[in-house]
């Protein structure tokens, strides 16, 4: 507690000490920070259970996942450390931690790329932990194999696969919307909820102008309200180029929606973006999370869900 009240103190006093110096972003926060009061922790049935919805057969929170961190990916800008940050921290047995606390808190799905590295790591987690987790697998298909990812995910445990968005992006830009209709069909003939990922809006506009029949779309979503968001070059600090059009379009998609890039790769807080993705009519978000962040992103996700949304499209 002293330790705190310290660093309090000392935050305090920078702001005069720094006065003329140019703050960081990060310090500007942790400076509005220690003007707060300690917040009291939430209560254990904080706004209930998380909430579920329906994903082809499949049930799943609202809230759930995403694998880029555990594989030692990050959108980082120009922060060249923190992939080998993240492949030293994310340990066999700290990534299993990490499932544990997502089950603990009731999340039930994560969505993990698929590799050699995640389908060991998902196999001990089953098998020696006794893990639950569904595992919806993220696949890269080839224009010549639409399917033999698809079927090394299933047959390793997958009950969803999608195509990657970066790669439906440049199917859709070639005009090759087969070959992604061809990836769904046969992920539902052996039994797995299909879906197609996409950055651009225009993958599941193409998607739906060609009658394909996915059980899901990903589709990135944040809003623009964070200070990179419109610098040029782009330069890897942007991931959600046209946010309400694609809230608009989506408005009338009557398949299940998953939000990810919500956060903008960390630069918009949960509290926040969980809120905006939820109100333009994202069914469930599919978040990157540390280990230490389960908990309290849970928590938001709950209540937030358990308020009062400004939110136009039927929940699917």
């Amino acid at each position: 507690m002293s330790e705190n009240l310290d660093r309090r103190n000392f935050l305090k006093k920078s702001v005069i000490t720094g006065a003329a110096l140019g703050l960081s972003l990060e310090e500007k926060a942790l400076l509005a920070k220690a003007g707060e009061k300690p917040r009291d922790p939430a209560p254990k049935d904080s706004a209930g259970t998380l909430p579920m919805g329906r994903i082809g057969k499949l049930k799943i929170t609202r809230l759930f996942a995403g694998g880029n961190l555990i594989s030692g990916f990050a959108h980082s800008r120009d922060l060249i450390y923190v992939s080998s940050l993240l492949r030293n921290y994310f340990t066999d047995n700290k990534v299993m931690e990490t499932f544990e606390i997502c089950e603990e808190m009731g999340i039930n799905t994560a969505i993990l790329r698929l590799d050699e590295h995640c389908i060991r790591i998902m196999n001990r987690y089953w098998n020696n932990r006794g893990g639950r987790l569904q595992w919806i697998a993220q696949v890269k298909m080839k224009s010549d194999d639409p399917t033999s990812e698809t079927k090394k995910a299933i047959d390793n445990g997958a009950v969803g696969v999608y195509v990657h968005g970066g790669v439906a992006d440049k199917f859709v830009e070639a005009g090759r919307v087969d070959l992604l209709g061809k990836a769904v069909d046969f992920i539902k003939q052996n039994g797995a909820a299909a879906g197609i990922g996409g950055h651009s809006v225009e993958v599941p506009m193409a998607c739906e102008r060609a009658g394909l029949d996915v059980d899901f779309y990903m589709k990135t979503l944040h809003s623009h309200n964070y200070w990179t968001a419109n610098r040029q070059p782009e330069n890897d600090n942007i991931w959600s180029k046209t946010p309400e059009k694609t809230a608009e379009f989506m408005k009338n998609v009557k398949k299940p929606w998953i939000a990810y890039k919500v956060m903008a790769a960390g630069a918009i807080h949960p509290k926040d973006a969980f809120k905006y993705a939820y109100e333009n009519g994202a069914d469930f978000i599919c978040a990157g999370m540390f280990d230490f962040q389960v908990r309290e992103d849970v928590i938001i996700a709950r209540d937030i869900l358990a308020g009062k949304l400004n939110r136009q499209r039927q929940w699917s």
